[in-house]
């Protein structure tokens, strides 16, 4: 039987083969395959045998391999992003869901049978940083909320589950670039905590629009909070505005399937060129996807490729100026700030915006 291509928009079975062969984490989120002599559908990046090129065939997304008969895979759960295929980092997300004001230690995960270094590789495989870094971030979140309503420095530190002062400062420093009493001063712009289905999310704005919307994971946080701070003279602090409210019921719609665009006033902190790149991101329909090609042809500058993907890269509004819109031109998914497990969900829900 001859390989067979459900999808028009995949690439040719060839580059499929080779890259189910080499376990090739780039297609993550782009591609699967059925296997006809066992009716069952993997990413291509399972460690199970690889089948015969003619037992092949492709999908372009889950609900296509199902619509053709084939039942999801047990070792590599194609089903839900990469990082929900490996059991311990289901597990731990879990627990750190159920738990997560708790203090997670490495004498912690040897006690539910994990190596801790194993543990650290899929973490930072998947989200770039450490289980015990996200756990930090999660018991950090219970300190700013405090911080936003008023309260002591000792009590926010309490709430946070830090046994010291020092300590919830140097982690909220880690994060915002500066220590937590700096945000408290009189401010133009106020930072708020809001949560997502993808985790949790910093939104500046001030009374009129959204300045920055980062997921709280991304390395390049703090120097683009600086780089906000010192373009507003440092004033800026802990708080809320209507424009928080606002991005807080888009971003709840959008996860819902009900919003496929958000509508939230932004200001866009960048040279003129950066800015032309981000406004015609702003214009890719959901569901939709561009190469770095087509948007440096979409805004005149058909030569300016590496360019164009710098000033992707330097968007410091995620999901409102929708980057992760962009993939390679071959069709794989590239890199993205907030991490490639997240492009592969966001991708996946728009499909239903398609």
């Amino acid at each position: 039987m001859e390989m067979v291509n459900d999808m028009l928009d995949l690439p040719d079975t060839d580059t499929l083969y080779a890259a189910l062969l080499a376990r090739d984490p780039a297609w993550e989120g782009r591609a699967l395959v059925g296997v006809t002599t066992t009716g069952i559908f993997c990413r291509l990046t399972c460690p199970a045998r690889k089948p015969l090129p003619r037992n092949c065939r492709w999908f372009a997304s889950a609900d296509a391999a199902q619509a053709a008969g084939f039942r999801p895979c047990r070792r590599c759960h194609p089903l839900g992003a990469t990082a929900e295929g490996e059991p311990l980092v289901r597990d731990l997300l879990a627990r750190l869901d159920e738990r997560p004001d708790h203090r997670w230690s490495e004498a912690d995960l040897l006690a539910l049978g994990h190596d801790p270094s194993t543990v650290r590789r899929a973490f930072k495989r998947h989200f770039g940083q450490s289980f015990l870094d996200m756990s930090r971030a999660a018991r950090l979140r219970g300190g700013m909320a405090s911080l936003v309503k008023g309260s002591t420095m000792i009590d926010a530190q309490l709430e946070a589950g830090f046994d010291s002062a020092s300590g919830f400062r140097a982690a909220f420093a880690r994060l915002f670039g500066h220590p937590p009493h700096r945000m408290r001063q009189g401010s133009d712009l106020l930072a708020d905590w809001i949560d997502t289905p993808l985790g949790g999310m910093i939104a500046i704005a001030d009374d009129q629009t959204l300045h920055l919307l980062e997921f709280i994971d991304r390395k390049a946080l703090p120097e683009g909070l600086r780089r906000l701070s010192a373009h507003a003279g440092g004033r800026v602090g802990l708080g809320r505005t209507p424009v928080h409210d606002r991005t807080e019921a888009q971003l709840a719609a959008y996860f819902a399937g009900n919003a496929p665009c958000l509508d939230v006033p932004v200001t866009l902190h960048g040279t003129p060129f950066q800015q032309q790149v981000w406004r015609a991101l702003q214009a890719i329909p959901a569901g939709r996807t561009r190469s770095y090609v087509q948007l440096a042809t979409a805004i005149g500058r058909p030569t300016a490729i590496r360019a164009v993907a710098r000033a992707n890269a330097t968007n410091r509004i995620a999901l409102v100026v929708p980057c992760h819109r962009v993939i390679g031109a071959d069709g794989t998914l590239t890199g993205y700030a907030g991490g490639l497990w997240r492009k592969e969900k966001l991708i996946a829900i728009e499909r239903g915006y398609a």
